[in-house]
């Protein structure tokens, strides 16, 4: 009997190490954060007022090796910019106007891990965002048509592991976005503007 439950234990521990083996390769993911956001004006280099936002994201981390993956996310992702203007149908205009932007952002990350168990990372590369909707905060009209439909920049972040069970690890990580396409629709004065964007993000990774 105590053979035949020493076999069981070996094969059972045999198979967990070949499956941590295999999940090890694909590491997945789920976060939420804070965003924070503005946008500058490449014609005067003025910077608009910062506003707040939130993003929901998952994603999907391709290790090569213990110190060098390919993560790819998806993120609902709140941006914006404030202490602007907007002029109405009958020429009438509000100040201290909220733009609000959502979008569903893809980044491509090369995600170098490091530290003596691996668990600090430094990830970048380029994202492209697809924009949802467009309001503002005063009549919440529907600004889309304004805006171009892409978003597109460069993505850099770093972050912290905690492990908290054999398979699953906590984490916190700073991130953040340089637009450098113009983020208006139809500009004809040789003008560009571009969202510039940083978040705190909070999850889990199994």
């Amino acid at each position: 009997m105590k053979k035949i439950l020493t076999t069981l234990l070996i094969i059972m521990g045999v198979a967990t190490i070949a499956s941590a083996q295999t999940k090890g390769n694909v590491e997945f993911g789920v976060n939420v954060g804070y965003n924070e956001s503005y946008v500058i004006d490449s014609y005067s280099g003025a910077n608009s007022s910062w506003v707040g936002g939130f993003n929901v994201g998952v994603s999907a981390d391709y290790y090569f090796n213990p110190s060098w993956s390919l993560k790819v996310k998806a993120i609902y992702d709140q941006k914006g910019w404030g202490d602007g203007y907007l002029v109405d149908d009958q020429g009438n205009t509000a100040y201290g106007v909220n733009y609000k932007l959502n979008y569903i952002t893809v980044p491509v990350l090369a995600n170098w891990h490091f530290g003596r168990t691996k668990n600090v990372y430094l990830n970048f590369g380029p994202y492209v965002g697809f924009l949802l909707n467009a309001k503002d905060n005063v009549g919440d009209t529907d600004l889309k048509p304004y805006f171009s439909s892409t978003d597109a920049g460069l993505d850099v972040g770093i972050g912290f592991k905690f492990p908290v069970s054999n398979t699953a690890k906590f984490f916190i990580e700073f991130d953040g976005q340089a637009g450098i396409t113009n983020l208006v629709a139809g500009n004809t004065d040789g003008s560009s503007v571009q969202t510039e964007r940083s978040s705190i993000n909070v999850g889990f990774t199994f």
